[in-house]
């Protein structure tokens, strides 16, 4: 079966000028500017959020790993052409980004930070891999599917982790903080689990860290409630509801 993509490769491999394969480097200028506004989609949806890594960084990795694969393809002597593999430097890519992804996962008191960050990292490459490969419909598709569960599907976590939220809350240390927490998630139909407790260093004054998260009995309670006696009753520094990153 032949696919469309392999037939615009097909058309592009044999289109020449005067003698000149220039159909071989219009497909990959095609290739890499595609990948650009793919992978620029997602990296503009990082950086809006803020993270940390934005949109340079998944530009560099969706284009890097385009190139690397059109490297693969076309950059090496058609003596050799009997003996390539073109899927081996697409295996080093995906070892290669697997350990940058890993630079943008956080592990901290307040729970583990970037793992969505890290993912859209090594979707990026997928889309380079895909663009540097000529399966422009596959990046296509790829990018949608991407751009909308980032999207849309932020909404319906929400709504899924609605009754066990996770809360993060700065306190002085004199604060009996930890046994008003207890008696106010009684006061709301909820426990609390997972509780993490850090002195923060160079405070003034002296501050702690409580991260816990609470699970709701019923699900019509809501947590601004509690949010709301939890700062009425303890006064903390900082409170926030904790969301994926």
């Amino acid at each position: 079966m032949i696919t469309i993509d392999q037939k615009i490769a097909e058309y592009f491999n044999n289109l020449d000028v005067n003698g000149w394969p220039l159909g071989n480097l219009l497909l990959c200028v095609i290739a890499l500017v595609l990948c650009i506004i793919l992978v620029g989609l997602i990296g503009i949806e990082r950086e809006k959020r803020g993270r940390s890594a934005g949109l340079r960084t998944h530009l560099l990795v969706g284009v890097g790993s385009t190139i690397i694969m059109i490297i693969s393809i076309y950059g090496f002597p058609q003596v050799f052409s009997d003996h390539r593999d073109v899927a081996r430097l697409a295996a080093q890519i995906i070892t290669g980004v697997g350990f940058l992804g890993a630079g943008a996962i956080i592990h901290g008191s307040s729970g583990i930070k970037g793992l969505t960050t890290a993912g859209t990292i090594w979707a990026s490459m997928a889309i380079g891999i895909a663009c540097g490969s000529f399966n422009f419909v596959l990046a296509l598709v790829g990018t949608g599917l991407i751009i909308l569960v980032l999207t849309t599907f932020k909404k319906v976590e929400a709504k899924l982790t609605r009754s066990s939220p996770s809360i993060i809350m700065t306190v002085g240390v004199d604060v009996p903080a930890l046994a008003k927490i207890a008696d106010l998630c009684k006061k709301h139909n909820c426990t609390m689990s997972e509780v993490f407790v850090t002195k923060l260093e160079q405070s003034s004054p002296e501050l702690i860290e409580i991260v816990f998260k609470v699970h709701y009995y019923q699900k019509d309670e809501k947590v601004e409630d509690l949010i709301a006696d939890l700062a009425t009753e303890i006064k903390p520094a900082s409170i926030n509801v904790l969301s994926h990153l």
